[in-house]
């Protein structure tokens, strides 16, 4: 039996087994880092650890295996990158033959990890290489060749870069691998087991998840050695400090209410379920005249990279996307995101969550639910451990305006056809917000809107948010 099921926790982190762990650091200076390390903090504003960070450390820096829960946005991969690179500062790796190896399991996560590590590496004289699929294996494979102390690589990139004999593993020290339970989601377990039998058994090892269902917990039993264990999250997995919101609405009215909230002020990142719903709603989207963007797993790796690229920057404000923008996807001040359509399982609901409210910071998790999903939803948000408040609202009604800052439709009702996860017909009522035709009404909307969201941020603040 699993440990979720032994402990009815539905993280399946509450008995991890492991011996007591090193006491937390106060302070990164109270650490055991390299001065250039400390000082390289300082020159990027990281003056205090984060929980994560002060608990975990200590040990990983005096070699031990580390098993940890921590969702993306809890700060564990300075937790588990900084000791990484401090264990490695002063080797030199050969040819093909990286030295530490940091295993995620999209694109986009080893692109977070590679930039949120760069900056201590080139401090410690370390080269650093990042493999993936997407991209031109063929350069990946010549950064192998010159050379690189560590790595960060997805599971199914770098089996073919070792099979092609690109790359070897029998020098790698130090091992991560981070939502170890994502990669078990996709399908990648094989994979990993065949890359982790080919490191040397003596390395460290330290293995992050959310949750820790059975084919996690056959790789911690199987690859690391008296771990210490530590967690970054609430004990009920909930999603950090974000309110929880569900939006009863009727099926005709479902895509015109996600239209006014995406007509917001400020950042917002919309899930649905498939590749062709993301599409149409994005392409509806932009013709309203919102500045939105698609993202899915049909899109190359340059036009992720570019649209992700594009919502940090604001250059675009809704961010539609399928799970694939679930895990691994940070974006400061993101204060909303919405489940279009609700997530079906209860870990994708926590990681869809997860890109609001990171780091301690205040947010808002909506999803909207049709009459046939709210029983379903609710068994859902139990198990996630996440209680929602519930509102009916249809559009234009001051509860949506209130909960989420959105924008009253106004002019001439638009009418837009598409496929639910049903595959039954929506018709989306009202325009959404940027379509010609705004009259006095729309303004007098407008602004009723802005003073909404304002109160919103002013109740933040009053709780102690930003």
């Amino acid at each position: 039996m699993n440990r979720s099921a032994r402990t009815g926790d539905p993280t399946g982190l509450d008995d991890l087994g492991g011996t007591p762990s090193l006491p937390a650091a106060a302070g990164f200076d109270a650490m055991e880092l390299p001065e250039a390390v400390l000082e390289t903090l300082a020159a990027q504003g990281v003056t205090a650890p984060f929980p994560i960070q002060a608990a975990a450390l200590p040990s990983a820096l005096a070699g031990r295996d580390v098993l940890g829960r921590g969702r993306t946005g809890s700060g564990k991969t300075l937790a588990f990158g900084l000791a990484l690179l401090a264990r490695t500062a002063g080797r030199r790796a050969a040819a093909k033959k990286p030295l530490a190896l940091v295993l995620v399991p999209t694109r986009e996560l080893a692109q977070q990890v590679t930039e949120a590590l760069t900056p201590y590496a080139r401090a410690l004289d370390l080269r650093l290489a990042t493999v993936v699929g997407g991209l031109q294996a063929g350069r990946q494979a010549g950064e192998l060749r010159a050379g690189a102390e560590v790595l960060v690589a997805t599971p199914g990139r770098l089996k073919d870069l070792v099979e092609r004999r690109d790359c070897r593993l029998d020098q790698v020290a130090v091992t991560v691998l981070d939502e170890a339970d994502q990669m078990a989601d996709l399908g990648f377990l094989p994979q990993v087991t065949e890359l982790l039998d080919q490191v040397p058994a003596g390395g460290q090892r330290m293995l992050f998840s959310a949750t820790l269902d059975q084919d996690v917990e056959t790789l911690v039993d199987r690859y690391l050695k008296d771990p210490a264990v530590h967690s970054a999250d609430p004990a009920d997995g909930s999603a950090g400090t974000a309110e929880h919101h569900v939006l009863r609405v009727h099926g005709g009215d479902k895509f015109a209410v996600a239209g006014e909230i995406a007509g917001r002020e400020g950042r917002v990142l919309m899930f649905l379920h498939t590749k062709a719903s993301v599409d149409r709603f994005t392409r509806q989207l932009v013709a309203a005249g919102l500045k939105a963007a698609a993202l899915h797993g049909d899109k190359s790796q340059p036009q992720r990279t570019a649209t992700l690229e594009r919502f940090r920057t604001g250059a675009v404000t809704v961010l539609v996307a399928t799970n694939v923008a679930a895990r691994g996807l940070h974006v400061d001040d993101l204060d909303l995101v919405v489940n279009v359509d609700p997530p079906t399982d209860p870990k994708d609901y926590l990681h869809r969550a997860g890109r609001t409210a990171r780091a301690g910071a205040s947010g808002d998790v909506v999803t909207l639910a049709l009459p046939d999903q709210r029983r379903d939803l609710a068994k859902l948000l139990a198990e996630a451990g996440v209680r929602a408040r519930t509102a009916d609202v249809r559009p234009g009604s001051p509860e949506l305006l209130r909960i989420t800052g959105a924008k009253a439709a106004a002019g001439a009702p638009d009418t837009t056809a598409g496929r639910d996860r049903r595959g039954a017909e929506f018709r989306g009522r009202g325009t959404v917000p940027g379509r010609p035709g705004r009259g006095k009404n729309a303004d007098r909307k407008t602004a009723d809107a802005k003073r909404a969201a304002e109160a919103r941020k002013a109740a933040r603040v009053r709780r102690g948010g930003s």
